[in-house]
């Protein structure tokens, strides 16, 4: 037996005609219930789109604004740590002391890299990356006030005296005897 030949057979044993020959009104001649509107699947698809966009956008504006914020929490930790490390010059707290430095600089030079997941044409992130510099460059501050309150920064003329030239004499004092 040949594939497709016994289901086929000669002809079609059944066939259902959809065409509307009946004299009772169809559904085209009913009105629509109010509130109801025969739009298209295209268009509702493409409103529910924009409306998954714009949540999409809202979130990621949310989620620039946390990382926009992170530093705060940061700087409050650092803070408490170089308040307990104290003003004395040792190891832990010019270890901190270094952290607190070294931390926001290595997060003003990846400004870029932190956004970039949250880049889209209907997220503004100038705001938010301009909080994200402004509470770094406070965690650098903070960590400069600390360099100074330990004495490692240079800001007093005692600090330069190698630099500085001698003196001229201004005045000479001699004795009485010369000794020859």
């Amino acid at each position: 037996m040949d594939k497709g030949k016994a289901v086929m057979g000669a002809g079609r044993r059944w066939a259902v005609d959809f065409s509307d020959q009946s004299t009772v009104p169809s559904s085209r001649d009913i009105l629509d219930p109010p509130g109801f509107s025969r739009a298209s699947p295209e268009q509702d698809d493409s409103a529910t789109s924009r409306q998954k966009k714009d949540a999409e956008a809202n979130w990621k504006l949310q989620k620039a604004w946390e990382v926009a914020q992170s530093p705060f929490k940061n700087l409050m930790m650092m803070g408490f740590m170089m308040w307990m490390a104290g003003n004395t010059v040792h190891l832990f707290s010019i270890g901190i002391t270094f952290s607190a430095l070294w931390q926001p600089l290595s997060a003003l030079q990846s400004v870029g890299k932190i956004f970039e997941p949250f880049k889209d044409n209907k997220v503004e992130l100038l705001m938010p990356k301009l909080v994200f510099l402004a509470l770094n460059l406070g965690g650098l501050a903070l960590g400069i006030w600390k360099l100074n309150t330990l004495g490692l920064l240079p800001t007093h003329a005692s600090d330069w005296v190698s630099s500085l030239p001698p003196p001229q004499e201004v005045e000479h004092s001699g004795g009485g005897f010369a000794f020859h």
